[in-house]
């Protein structure tokens, strides 16, 4: 990997933690997998430079990882590096799908509903449950009732699976059979998922990232200047198509900004992915 020096304001410290950590990761799961998943610290510091990030920090945010289990101690040589945790390979790959590469439902398409009980002995498990169907996109209808786009259905027994969780889970597909019950899916909706939160999320991101697409768009950057970016760019937007499992449009207001942000997405990565690997690699 190369580095880059930083050329703007000041560094990030321990205070933003949890955001260095998540820039590690963003970094290591775009271009530290396969082949070249080993990274010397050297590097990860000399690249975290570009996003105004300290040494200090960085160090701080590599033993948190590692303490969680994302990251494995590794050597590159003599050099003491990190790898990501094979184990995880799994999720990240599902991350890789719903982030560049999301599914939509149509109006028609089926929906997926999941039905649990938890002891009240089990509440730990209740706890863990409900988490992980929030952070797979699914709404509530009821405490027990979720439900979530049927294209949801493998990743959803995958990630049960994986937390020991699907014994506590029933899941049935279920398909629109007319209009009327369109019309009172639309209003449903608007119940299930908070939408105000999620267009907020959404007009922030375009608030944040369209005045970068045109000095992208025009060449007006340096490749540490687009790897900053990409990178804060990736790491901003992958929460967001685990909050919007791909909600039919037809169901979503007509102003719905998630879909400007999408495309300001899409275009970005093309536009930033290139330049931002030249200077990894």
């Amino acid at each position: 990997m190369s580095t880059a020096p930083s050329d703007s304001g000041s560094a990030l410290r321990s205070d933003s933690g949890r955001q260095v950590q998540q820039f590690i990761i963003t970094i290591l799961a775009t271009w530290a997998r396969g082949e070249h998943s080993v990274v010397p610290v050297a590097d990860l510091i000399g690249l975290m430079a570009s996003l105004d990030v300290d040494p200090p920090a960085v160090r701080s945010a590599l033993a948190r990882l590692k303490k969680r289990e994302v990251l494995l101690s590794a050597r590159a040589g003599r050099a003491a590096a990190y790898e990501l945790n094979p184990r995880l390979e799994r999720i990240f790959a599902e991350g890789d799908a719903r982030i560049f590469h999301p599914q939509r439902a149509a109006a028609t398409d089926p929906w997926l509903v999941a039905l649990f009980t938890v002891p009240e002995a089990e509440r730990s498990s209740r706890h863990l449950l409900r988490k992980r169907l929030t952070n797979l996109g699914f709404g509530t209808i009821a405490p027990g009732s979720w439900i979530a786009p049927a294209h949801l259905l493998t990743a959803t027994k995958e990630a049960l699976q994986r937390d020991g969780l699907d014994h506590y889970v029933e899941m049935f597909v279920s398909r629109p059979d007319d209009a009327t019950c369109a019309d009172e899916l639309r209003h449903k909706v608007a119940q299930w998922w908070d939408l105000d939160e999620l267009h907020r999320q959404y007009a922030e991101f375009v608030t944040r990232y369209a005045p970068l697409h045109d000095d992208h768009t025009n060449g007006r950057t340096t490749d540490a200047a687009a790897f900053a970016t990409y990178v804060r760019l990736v790491t901003d937007w992958r929460r967001l198509p685990y909050r919007d499992p791909g909600l039919p449009v037809a169901y979503l207001p007509a102003d719905w900004v998630g879909l400007v942000a999408e495309q300001l997405f899409t275009d970005l990565h093309r536009q930033l992915s290139a330049p931002a690997t030249a200077l990894v690699r």
